[in-house]
């Protein structure tokens, strides 16, 4: 009798859990923050960087472009990929170059910060905030991409 109550007991436990767990691949909202926070500290960091920085304004310009761009091709490889790994037709010719623009902004942002006459903490800074940035930038396209295909199952 006892272990009928037992049995009893875990099935109601495990039921009320299944119900409370509405989708295991969607995205937590702490996660989502956290993603949103890094993309907004990283880039507004940096900006604020090139913003006060006494350099040319040619040269702000320079690293600003090096930073959307950078932006905008990872979002593209994040995007790419998922896409090929869910069996969703993508030419090789914009995989290819989705790669291309995320390795040429990456080296781009190298070799002038590799040139500038910049104290080697400004360089760091410029080189981390980036890193952030596009990291937190493929993340934000993750969960962003999460949700909406969670949202498509319910």
């Amino acid at each position: 009798m006892e272990t009928i109550e037992n049995n009893n007991q875990v099935n109601e436990k495990s039921s009320k859990r299944a119900k409370s767990i509405t989708n295991p691949y969607k995205p937590t909202a702490a996660f989502i923050g956290a993603s949103w926070t890094g993309l907004l500290a990283g880039t507004v960091g940096y900006c604020v960087g090139l913003w006060n920085a006494t350099m040319e304004l040619n040269e702000k310009g320079y690293y600003f472009v090096i930073l959307l761009f950078g932006l905008f091709a990872v979002i593209s490889v994040q995007k790419s990929v998922r896409d090929k790994s869910e069996g969703l037709a993508v030419t090789e010719l914009y995989y290819g170059l989705s790669w291309f623009a995320t390795i040429a902004s990456i080296v781009l942002l190298v070799i002038g910060l590799w040139n500038a006459d910049l104290l080697l903490s400004e360089k760091g800074f410029y080189g981390m905030s980036f890193a952030l940035s596009v990291f937190a930038a493929i993340t934000v396209q993750k969960n962003t991409r999460d949700s909406k295909l969670a949202d498509a199952k319910q």
